[in-house]
C-alpha cells in the first residue's frame, strides 16, 4: 500500500516537471488576460478544473509564480467560466444596493403601524378631538357673528355713516373686520361723556388744536427751545368758553401736550375735556381727527386747526387758518373772535351750512364786511322810522364799525374804548349780547384775582398729594390713584425736602408770552 502510494506522488511530480508549459496554459486559460490569481503571490495552490475526459485520478497542478509588477489586489483567477455566477466569496463586502425597480422580497413581518402603542394612540385621540372643538367653535363663531343687528349697533353706525349690510355674510365680515379696529381706529367708541342736562350744557362744542394755533416753538440763543403762546390767546378761550364747549383735540400725546394745557387753563375754568393721540384715527397721510367718534351732534361742532390732513374725515366742520409761526403781533385769535361769537348768540341750527358760505375766503375780512353790511342796514331802517334826529351824516362809516366788531379786552385800545361814550346809535341784538358777554368776562376775571392765593394753594395741595401718593409703596400709590384710599402721610424727611427750594421735580413747561 505505502508502495503504490509513493508510485502516484512519483508520477504527479513527473508529469509536472516534464510539461510546466502545459500546466500554465491549462491554469489561465479561463482568463482573458495574463494576470495571475491573488493568491498567487503568498504562494497559495489553487485547485484545478478536472476536463470532462479525464479520468478519477486527481492531478494537482502547482501555483503559477506570480507575474512580474502585478498588482497585489488583482482579481483572483480561477478556472470557472465567466458566465458562472459569483458566489460570495468571490465578491466585496462593499456590495452594491439593488436596483430601484428590483422587487423586495417579503419577509412576513407584521407592520409597525397597525402595531401602535397605547400613548401614540391616546395622542392621536385627542388631536382629533382637538380639531373637532376648533371646528365646532368656529363654526359657531361665523353663526354669532352673522347674527341680526341690534339697535345699538344701528344707531351708532349710522351716526357714523358706515355702511350697514343685511346678509348674513355681509354682517359676519364686517363684525370680524371690527375686531382689529384697535390698531386703526380711536381708544373708545366714545372720546367725550354724555352732555349735561340743560342749562348746564354749552349748546356748541369748540374743537382746538394746540400746534401752531394756541402755541408754537421759539428758539433763540439766550433761552433755547421755549413754548410761546400766541397773542391774545387767554382772552380767546376764557371769552368764548361763554359760547362753547371748549375741548383740546391734539395729535400730540398726552405726556407731551398736558403740560402746556394745564399752563394755559391752570385752573380748569375754560377747558372742559382734553383728547390726544389716542383719540385719533390712523390713515395714510397720519392722524385724522374722526369726529363720529366725538359723542357729540356734527352740525354744533366746529373744529380749528393749521393741517389740512388732520380735519380730512370731516373737512365740513372744520376752519383750516395758516399757522403762527411766533410772529409777536399776530392778532389771528382776536380777528376771529366776532365770528365764532356771532354763532354763539344767534345759534344755528347747523353750523356746517354757515362754514360752507365762507369756504375758501378769509372768514375774519368777510365777515367784518357782512356785520358792517347789517350795520348800515339797521341804521337806515332806524332812520326810517323817524331815529337820529340831529345826527349827522358824516359821523358814521363801514370802518367805524369793523374797528369797534374787532375791539376786545385783549387788544390795545380796550382801556380807552368806553361804551358810555360811544356815538348814539341803537345797539342791534348781536351787540347788545356781545355787550352782555364782555361785561360777563370782566366779571369772571375779577373774580379770578381775588381768589388767585386761594385755588394756588389748592392746585399745591393737590400737587402735594400726587408726590406723597406716588412716594410711598406701589401697591399704595395706585390704591390712592385710582381713588381706592386716601394717600400715605408724608414723612418728615420727605415734607423737609420738598420744602426746599430747588428740590421740585417733575418737568415744567415754561410758557411765555409772545407780543401784547
Amino acid at each position: 500500500m505505502h508502495s503504490a502510494l509513493l508510485a502516484r506522488t512519483a508520477r504527479r511530480l513527473t508529469t509536472a516537471s516534464s510539461s510546466p508549459s502545459t500546466y500554465l496554459s491549462r491554469a489561465f486559460s479561463v482568463n482573458s488576460g495574463s494576470t495571475p490569481p491573488k493568491n498567487a503571490a503568498y504562494g497559495v495552490s489553487e485547485p484545478t478544473l478536472r476536463s470532462p475526459t479525464s479520468d478519477n485520478t486527481h492531478t494537482p497542478t502547482p501555483s503559477p509564480a506570480p507575474a512580474q509588477n502585478a498588482p497585489i489586489d488583482a482579481p483572483i483567477a480561477s478556472g470557472l467560466d465567466t458566465t458562472t455566477t459569483s458566489t460570495t466569496t468571490m465578491l466585496s463586502l462593499d456590495f452594491a444596493p439593488p436596483e430601484p425597480g428590483t422587487e423586495r422580497e417579503r419577509t412576513g413581518a407584521k407592520s409597525s403601524k397597525d402595531s401602535l402603542s397605547s400613548i401614540e394612540r391616546r395622542r392621536r385621540q385627542l388631536g382629533r378631538v382637538t380639531f373637532g372643538l376648533f371646528a365646532l367653535g368656529l363654526v359657531s363663531g361665523c353663526v354669532y357673528l352673522g347674527r341680526e343687528w341690534t339697535e345699538d349697533e344701528l344707531g351708532l353706525r349710522r351716526s357714523r355713516g358706515e355702511s350697514v349690510p343685511d346678509s348674513r355674510w355681509g354682517r359676519t365680515t364686517s363684525r370680524f373686520s371690527s375686531m382689529f379696529d384697535y390698531f386703526s381706529k380711536p381708544l373708545w367708541q366714545e372720546l367725550l361723556p354724555p352732555m349735561l342736562p340743560p342749562p348746564h350744557q354749552k349748546p356748541y362744542t369748540l374743537l382746538l388744536s394746540i400746534d401752531d394755533l394756541l402755541v408754537t416753538s421759539t428758539w433763540d440763543r439766550q433761552h433755547g427751545w421755549r413754548t410761546a403762546k400766541r397773542p391774545g390767546v387767554d382772552y380767546f378761550l376764557a371769552y368764548l368758553s361763554q359760547f362753547y364747549e371748549i375741548v383740546i383735540f391734539t395729535t400730540q400725546h398726552h405726556y407731551t401736550a398736558l403740560p402746556v394745557i394745564e399752563k394755559l387753563d391752570p385752573y380748569n375754568f375754560f377747558i372742559l375735556y382734553k383728547l390726544f393721540r389716542e383719540s385719533t384715527r390712523s390713515s395714510e397721510n397720519g392722524p385724522v381727527k374722526d369726529l363720529s367718534y366725538l359723542n357729540r351732534p356734527l352740525e354744533r361742532v366746529i373744529m380749528l386747526d393749521t393741517h389740512p390732513e388732520h380735519v380730512a374725515a370731516n373737512p365740513e366742520n372744520a376752519i383750516v387758518l395758516q399757522p403762527w409761526k411766533g410772529e409777536p403781533g399776530d392778532k389771528g385769535l382776536i380777528e376771529l373772535i366776532p365770528f365764532l361769537e356771532s354763532i354763539g348768540i344767534y345759534k344755528p341750527p347747523d353750523v356746517r351750512a354757515i362754514l360752507k358760505a365762507y369756504e375758501g375766503k378769509n372768514i375774519t375780512v368777510e365777515y367784518a364786511k357782512k356785520e358792517a353790511e347789517n350795520k348800515q342796514q339797521f341804521i337806515e331802517e332806524w332812520k326810517a322810522r323817524g331815529g337820529g334826529k340831529g345826527l349827522s351824516s358824516g359821523g358814521f362809516t363801514v370802518g367805524i364799525l369793523i374797528s369797534h366788531s374787532l375791539i376786545s379786552p385783549a387788544h390795545p385800545t380796550w382801556n380807552s374804548y368806553d361804551l358810555q361814550h360811544s356815538p348814539p346809535l341803537p345797539l342791534t341784538y348781536l351787540e347788545a349780547k356781545r355787550r352782555e358777554a364782555q361785561n360777563f368776562y370782566r366779571e369772571e376775571q375779577r373774580y379770578i384775582r381775588e381768589h388767585k392765593a386761594e385755588f394756588d394753594a389748592l392746585l399745591e395741595a393737590d400737587r402735594q398729594a400726587q408726590a406723597n401718593a406716588m412716594s410711598g409703596p406701589l401697591w399704595t400709590s395706585l390704591t390712592a390713584i385710582v381713588g381706592g384710599g386716601p394717600p400715605p402721610p408724608a414723612t418728615p424727611s420727605e415734607g423737609k425736602k420738598a420744602d426746599e427750594p430747588g428740590e421740585q421735580g417733575g418737568n415744567d413747561v415754561s410758557v411765555s408770552k409772545v407780543g401784547s
